[in-house]
């Protein structure tokens, strides 16, 4: 795993791993310039990093709201050449946000090949008790499906990797749950007040339009007020030096 400081240091094989795709397909997007060029290291083998496995992530979400690949290719187009890992997965969350919530049903197959990358039992059982992808008992799947929550399973996997217990993982789910939940209901109220007046299509109208953007605007405040808890954490942590 690379960071945004660190080389990049995924071949093809594991970059299409990592992002559940094929190499034939992340090698389509890079000739349709989808994807940044490779950093060649050496013997000449192409290195790829965290910004590749974002932009393979965004590419996935804008095809699930139906675009086209025409589409997808004008939109990536007007991000900024150098835009970070971060900044294209906080794009992806806003992405994400425009469509209704959906269930899939899928094979443990299909689930791993989504997942890129195979799924033990305790794996599998990690993820159910996150919701992310829970077993289809009694449904029409088979003993071997599950209902998976597609704009969830991305975090999930990553989650698989994070050095914390279940239940510290289970108990922070249940923080975001809790306050955005709260979040919502006050910016709801806020908004029913402010357009009481106008006509219910307009509403309806500027609901949708608004709904990316306060999500942006959540995802935006809320990366920054980690950002400042985790500084005053650290800074609390560190003795101050005494001059001898």
């Amino acid at each position: 795993m690379t960071t945004e400081t660190e080389e990049p240091t995924l071949t093809v094989d594991e970059l299409a791993a990592r992002a559940g795709v094929t190499v034939r397909t992340v090698r389509f997007y890079s000739a349709k310039g989808l994807l940044p060029p490779p950093v060649i290291g050496p013997r000449r083998v192409g290195r790829y990093g965290q910004a590749h496995l974002a932009r393979l992530a965004l590419i996935e979400e804008l095809q699930h709201q139906g675009m086209t690949l025409a589409a997808i290719e004008r939109h990536l187009r007007q991000l900024p050449a150098d835009v970070s890992a971060r900044d294209l997965a906080i794009h992806r969350a806003v992405v994400a946000s425009w469509a209704p919530d959906t269930v899939e049903t899928m094979t443990r197959e299909e689930l791993q090949r989504r997942a890129g990358r195979p799924l033990g039992e305790q794996d599998l059982e990690r993820l159910a008790a996150m919701n992310v992808a829970v077993p289809d008992e009694g449904g029409d799947g088979g003993d071997d499906a599950y209902r998976v929550d597609p704009g969830l399973l991305r975090l999930g996997v990553e989650l698989l990797d994070v050095p914390l217990g279940l239940d510290t993982v289970l108990a922070a789910r249940g923080v975001l749950i809790e306050h955005s939940r709260a979040a919502a209901r006050e910016l709801s109220r806020l908004l029913r007040e402010a357009v009481a007046e106008r006509d219910s299509t307009e509403v309806k109208s500027l609901s949708a339009h608004m709904q990316p953007l306060v999500v942006q605007a959540l995802l935006t405040s809320f990366q920054r007020s980690l950002r400042e808890e985790l500084r005053e954490w650290l800074t609390d942590g560190e003795q101050p030096t005494r001059e001898s």
